[in-house]
């Protein structure tokens, strides 16, 4: 990127030269990822630049802008380098002790808030077990005004983020966040919890050498890694999870593609009810929806 006098490095020819650039190096969605990238270096919104398409910025605004697409093209992960991600219509700051937030995990939200608008209005208990940024917590709280979450996570770095992202959406009185390690750290209110809802590591130690570069390389391997089938803390939420749930609650779990039926079989060894599985928008099945098991005569189980 050296700009002459007869082609100055416009907004316009910014966007154009580095969306070839990263197309050639195999970047997904070069064009979008250009754009956040450049907005990120400008300090604007990305529909902005359309407006000032022949702008020419500052020289310490491309330097910062070839700085970022130096990274991009060696697969860092666009959302670590601008430090934000949408989610559910909302904007989360993330680094790279959390999960970046996709698109499929919104189905989660969609499931809890569809399931409790369905029930008497009255302050819904979810939890939200790994809870990473907080866009899942944040999401329903958001949503559903008359809910309070409790969301968990074993990482104090993960929770640091997550704490932002609560403030920044103005719910701290709302989103409570606990240092905790799986369903075994969550404190069950009186009357058990309405929603559980997770999105747990489940990928398969055999598979995490074939993710995407800009997955394996970048993002936290423990909001990834489920062990040697990617069971692991499924295995842990169905023998420990029901017994932090109403009678008549729910658990919603994100689930790897190609998964359904063993982590189903996981659920249905515990005694619980699989009611569906909700798929993305790829048509890949992704949510469990359950039922938890009956409780005893001497309360909930556990």
């Amino acid at each position: 990127m050296s700009a002459t006098a007869a082609q100055p490095w416009t907004i316009g020819r910014l966007l154009d030269w580095t969306r070839e650039h990263l197309r050639s190096r195999q970047v997904a969605d070069p064009r979008l990822s250009a754009e956040l990238l450049l907005a990120s270096a400008l300090g604007c919104r990305k529909i902005d630049l359309y407006a000032r398409f022949e702008s020419v910025p500052a020289a310490e605004q491309v330097d910062r802008f070839r700085a970022l697409v130096r990274r991009a093209a060696e697969h860092a992960p666009i959302a670590y380098l601008t430090g934000m991600r949408e989610f559910h219509g909302l904007e989360f700051e993330v680094t790279p002790a959390v999960l970046i937030p996709r698109p499929e995990t919104e189905v989660l939200v969609e499931q809890t808030v569809t399931f409790c608008r369905g029930r008497e209005q009255r302050p819904y208990e979810i939890l939200d077990l790994g809870t990473g940024s907080g866009c899942v917590a944040v999401a329903i709280a958001r949503l559903l005004q008359a809910a309070r979450v409790l969301a968990t996570d074993s990482s104090g770095e993960a929770l640091a983020v997550a704490r932002r992202n609560v403030a920044r959406h103005g719910l701290t009185e709302r989103v409570t966040l606990l240092e905790a390690d799986g369903p075994e750290g969550a404190p069950r209110p009186a009357g058990g919890f309405d929603v559980l809802v997770s999105n747990p590591p489940y990928i398969a130690e055999a598979e995490m050498a074939s993710l995407p570069a800009c997955v394996r390389d970048y993002e936290p391997r423990t909001a990834l890694a489920g062990g040697a089938d990617g069971l692991d803390l499924i295995r842990r939420i169905a023998a420990r999870g029901r017994g932090l749930l109403a009678a008549e609650g729910r658990a919603f779990i994100e689930i790897a593609a190609g998964q359904e039926q063993r982590a189903a079989a996981v659920f249905a060894a515990e005694g619980w009810r699989h009611l569906g599985t909700m798929r993305d928008g790829a048509g890949i099945p992704r949510t469990l929806a359950l039922e938890p098991p009956s409780a005893g005569p001497d309360g909930p189980p556990r």
